[in-house]
């Protein structure tokens, strides 16, 4: 009997250890990375071989909806707002999914990120966008499954699909120009009241220039209608570092009225130590 369990235990070391060895995935892992204008693009796929097979029309039928590569979902990430087939499509994570047809492809990009194969139930309203590409020759044949980002410009760039005889690109646009715009109309208005106030909180609590800081916040109050009470808070510690203690009860006591209406017992407390530091309560 103790040899026979040995004999298991031994058999079972074995077998884990078996278990434990690495070999390579018949459809490796790959990701892509790409910057077009000022929108970040990543795509996550399986690259599976042709290994003397027939891909389209055999492997992969015509007209048949397509995991577009192998293993888990093929899936593209846009870290801002993008436009495909005049369709907006917002920043995140969609997978790819394909029609393949001899001349042209129908594509794809769908919410359902998790999965594998092809989705068992498909719907429709979970498609954000749905395009057709014609389908372009390759000179010389790819052995491997490929996807890339090309053609790219400022304003958009085409998403390849690479495989045996066939290249499709779908295009996609980006907002670099409304963004470039709008960061350009921001900077030349000059310094909004949210820069004024982080600047002066910085010099303040940093120990610098406090009349600067006073002067900051001052800009950043008069550019902001209805200052809350936490940043009344700011400006009443500033107003009080420069000298000004009228001042600084004055707002400490605008301060705490905000912060009791909002329910705010942290601020409460700070502003009441400070009017009391003051000779205010």
């Amino acid at each position: 009997m103790k040899k026979l369990l040995v004999f298991t235990m031994a058999a079972m070391v074995s077998f884990v250890a078996m278990g434990q060895i690495e070999t390579p995935q018949p459809s490796p892992a790959a990701k892509i990375w790409q910057t077009v204008g000022l929108t970040e693009v990543t795509v996550d796929y399986s690259r599976p071989s042709m290994r003397g097979r027939t891909i389209y029309g055999d492997l992969v039928p015509f007209g048949a909806l397509w995991r577009t590569g192998a293993n888990a979902y093929t899936k593209i990430t846009f870290d801002k707002d993008v436009t495909i087939a005049e369709k907006p499509v917002k920043a995140g994570t969609y997978s790819i999914f394909t029609k393949p047809g001899e001349k042209e492809w129908e594509i794809f990009f769908y919410t359902d990120t998790q999965g594998g194969g092809v989705p068992r139930d498909w719907d429709e309203s979970k498609v954000v966008a749905h395009t057709k590409v014609a389908t372009m020759p390759m000179e010389m044949p790819v052995e491997t499954f490929t996807m890339t980002i090309d053609d790219v410009t400022n304003k958009g760039a085409n998403l390849g699909i690479i495989w045996e005889n066939t290249y499709v690109a779908v295009p996609f646009t980006v907002g670099t120009d409304t963004e470039v715009v709008a960061n350009i109309e921001r900077v030349m208005a000059g310094p909004s009241a949210g820069d004024y106030y982080a600047s002066a909180v910085y010099y303040a609590t940093e120990g610098k220039d406090i009349t600067k800081a006073k002067e900051w916040m001052d800009k950043a109050m008069a550019m902001t209608e209805n200052p809350r009470f936490w940043q009344l808070r700011q400006q009443s510690l500033i107003l009080a570092k420069a000298g000004d203690k009228k001042g600084a009860i004055e707002t400490a006591k605008k301060s705490l009225a905000g912060a009791e209406e909002a329910g705010n017992q942290d601020y409460v407390k700070m502003n009441k130590d400070s009017l009391k530091e003051w000779g205010a309560l």
